[in-house]
């Protein structure tokens, strides 16, 4: 019998993504909201919502739920949000 031992750390292929800055503030930014379909990512994204608006000044709030938790957001979805300052993808278990 052979073993196999496996090297669990990522490799680094292709080119490094950079972060994008961080704002200086929400204050009239658009904060784009990405559920993960699960069953409390909803409840909890209304009451965020409330908060970026009521506390931070947010102007508007872009939602959109992915098909499926298991799956990437669609292209189409991806370009939704992409007119967003900046993108809360959340998880609702």
């Amino acid at each position: 019998m052979t073993l196999k031992v496996l090297d669990p750390r990522l490799s680094a292929e292709g080119e490094a993504a950079r972060l994008a800055a961080p704002l200086a503030s929400l204050d009239g930014a658009r904060v784009g909201l990405l559920d993960n379909a699960k069953i409390g990512t909803a409840r909890f994204y209304d009451h965020l919502e409330a908060i970026l608006r009521t506390r931070f000044g947010v102007r508007e709030v872009i939602r959109r739920r992915k098909p499926d938790s298991s799956r990437p957001a669609p292209t189409d979805m991806m370009g939704e949000l992409s007119a967003a300052d900046a993108i809360v993808s959340g998880i609702g278990d």
